[in-house]
């Protein structure tokens, strides 16, 4: 008997785990890896916020937590509410309608995108100051009776971050009115239907999943954003993280704000994929696009007074300012060798965490378009963490991490990429799960069947129909790399300063001369990659 039991397995915690692991298979095992990784900011929070007492707890909802829910959401909601009119009705005037300068249009309309939020507020406080271009020309218009726009306000931010954020919610809606199929709506004409009515109950439907992903996106940003509510002095969650950490250095308040800032992200996320889950529509294999209605005379006029005046407050005056004030910095010698140092670090630093974002991205979303199940879809969200914690705690999370687990990344380059790569997870996750989606399962029995083995699979069949989601992917994460400063602001290197940090601290000292040329050579560097997603959205699959 004691040799039969001597003989039955033993399943000791090493056993345990590697059985857990061969159930998930190699691909889980490392999308499993990788969302643990990515969770290190969340276990930081959950450590210190459990640490809070029941009467830390009382105090804060008695003192801070109320106004920093209605400001945060009431802030959300009204962006979010912005954004959908000016992103609808943008992205149909450029879908529907054929009209001279629609290219150009269609840029003016995508670069707002590479103007970061803090440069916006900080451009905009400037413009319309009293002396300011938008301050004298309101003077003319109006003179002294009407006072000029409070922009340290929940309007002010508002304005600041619509005009930020709007991009999103232009781009997925008008690409997926370039999906649209004309049939539907002509079969709605058939019965009697008005142009109003097709709309609303043809048009509308079919851009709700592109509507909600757009929003999910803004109302993210808006929840973790930091750079603008800062300069713009509006408290919400995010700002009062920062200020509790880097001020009172009080972690354990932080992380009790942090806590019910992730609950409120991840509610949002939760009802989100909820509602996009019941809203899948499939169009078929002989389609014909709706063809865009040639616009002249007047219609041509209002047409590009709507477009035009988005572009003009979205692009134009703050490309104006920039170009103005980096001409005087050029006139006095302030564009130096360091400058250029500030713009290499940016370019390398963006270009390493996009192409390690990129490869971190995806076992998580093939896992899940193999799976779609409970454990890939909650693997879909503990990858979102990156976007329902501000900047600073993730930083403080990673920072805790290294020091615990991996102390020479301590105060290197490789601590700072590997936050910003958790920071920017969720947008290189969602961009290839939806084009994972597009992937047909026939394709891919059809290459195990004429005998291809995996790796070939994936490189002759799998990366190429999903090639346009991998560079939609790998320019979104170039482009927040590239402008992100709070996590930078905390775990660069010693004497390793970016351009979105040197514009901090000009931008703090009312240095304009240097500011300027900063915020300018962000524009400038992000523009190949929005080519290369434009171009990859319009080559077919």
């Amino acid at each position: 008997m004691s040799a039969i039991a001597s003989a039955r397995p033993r399943h000791t915690s090493g056993g345990a785990w590697r059985s857990a692991f061969h159930k998930l298979g190699q691909l889980g095992g490392l999308a499993a890896l990788l969302v643990l990784l990515a969770s290190a900011p969340l276990i930081f929070v959950l450590y210190h916020a459990l640490g809070l007492s029941a009467e830390q707890w009382f105090h804060l909802w008695q003192g801070r937590l109320p106004r920093l829910l209605w400001n945060t959401l009431s802030l959300a909601g009204l962006v979010a509410l912005f954004s959908l009119v000016l992103g609808v009705s943008s992205a149909w005037l450029v879908a529907r309608r054929e009209f001279v300068g629609r290219r150009l249009a269609i840029w003016l309309l995508v670069l707002p995108l590479t103007i970061p939020t803090y440069v916006f507020a900080h451009i905009y406080t400037i413009v319309l100051d009293d002396d300011g271009w938008l301050g004298l020309a309101w003077q003319a218009l109006f003179g002294d009776q009407v006072s000029l726009p409070n922009l340290y306000s929940l309007g002010g931010t508002t304005f600041v971050l619509t005009l930020a954020g709007f991009s999103y919610v232009f781009l997925l809606v008008q690409a997926a009115l370039g999906r649209s199929t004309q049939s539907l709506e002509e079969a709605a004409r058939l019965q009697g239907a008005s142009s109003g009515e097709i709309f609303r109950r043809v048009n509308l439907p079919l851009l709700r999943p592109a509507i909600a992903a757009g929003l999910a996106l803004i109302v993210l940003h808006v929840l973790s954003d930091f750079g603008a509510v800062s300069m713009l002095r509006y408290q919400t969650f995010t700002l009062s993280i920062y200020l509790q950490m880097s001020g009172r250095f009080d972690y354990q308040a932080a992380a009790g704000l942090s806590l019910v800032l992730v609950l409120l992200s991840l509610s949002f996320l939760v009802l989100e994929r909820f509602f996009r889950k019941r809203q899948r529509y499939y169009a078929g294999a002989q389609t014909r696009q709706a063809p865009r209605k040639p616009a002249r005379g007047w219609e041509l006029v209002l047409i590009w007074g709507w477009l035009g005046t988005i572009a003009l407050f979205g692009f134009l005056l703050p490309l104006a300012w920039m170009i103005a004030w980096s001409w005087e910095a050029w006139l006095g010698d302030y564009i130096d060798v360091r400058f250029w140092s500030y713009a290499f670090n940016s370019g390398l630093v963006a270009f390493i965490t996009a192409s390690l974002t990129l490869l971190a991205a995806f076992p998580i979303a093939l896992f899940h378009a193999r799976r779609q199940n409970v454990l890939s879809q909650s693997f879909i969200h503990l990858s979102s963490i990156g976007f329902v914690l501000p900047g600073p705690v993730i930083a403080l999370g990673i920072l805790g991490f290294v020091l615990a687990l991996l102390p020479p990344l301590y105060g290197t380059l490789g601590a700072l990429v590997l936050a910003l790569t958790i920071r920017f997870l969720p947008l290189a996750t969602q961009a290839q799960e939806a084009a994972l989606q597009q992937l047909t399962p026939s394709l891919e029995q059809a290459g195990r069947v004429l005998g291809a083995g995996p790796l070939e699979n994936l490189w002759r069949v799998i990366l190429p129909v999903i090639r346009g989601g991998l560079a939609s992917a790998w320019v979104l994460v170039f482009i927040d790399a590239l402008k992100e400063l709070p996590a930078t602001l905390l775990l660069r290197p010693t004497g390793f300063d970016t351009l979105p940090v040197r514009i901090w601290i000009e931008a703090s000292e009312e240095m304009l001369e240097m500011a300027a040329p900063a915020a300018l050579v962000l524009v400038v560097g992000t523009l190949p990659a929005i080519w290369i997603m434009l171009r990859s959205e319009r080559r077919p699959a």
